[in-house]
């Protein structure tokens, strides 16, 4: 089994900085993307960044410019910097890992349990 565990969500105000941490821990040989989504109660989660073994990177849209994703491949750690921070990016932040749990077999997902993000004056 692979666990992800979240932390640094928190209350900010606008214009103001986060630091999302996740660690993957657990039955790993290898992970392939690491990524952020985001939900909103009631609505689909969303994706907010990917990054990739290789350490390339995808941003969704509404966050180019402002937020960068980052990995610790040695710690398992995948991290979120959220700069400008804008009201509507209040939502509650999960981590998702892609896992081979043993050399050679398939990747799978995993998910963290979430970590809410306020962003409010």
């Amino acid at each position: 089994q692979v666990q992800l565990v979240e932390s640094g969500g928190g209350l900010v105000q606008p214009g103001g900085s986060l630091r999302l941490s996740c660690t993957a821990s657990g039955s790993i040989f290898s992970i392939n993307a690491m990524a952020w989504y985001r939900q909103a109660p009631g609505k689909q989660r969303k994706l907010v960044a990917t990054i990739y073994s290789g350490d390339s990177t995808e941003y969704a849209d509404s966050v180019k410019g402002r937020f960068t994703i980052s990995r610790d491949n040695a710690k398992n750690t995948v991290s979120l910097q959220m700069n400008g921070l804008k009201p509507e990016d209040t939502n509650v932040y999960y981590c998702y890992a892609k896992v081979s749990s043993v050399q050679g077999s398939d990747y799978y997902g995993y998910w963290g349990q979430g970590t809410q993000v306020t962003v409010a004056s």
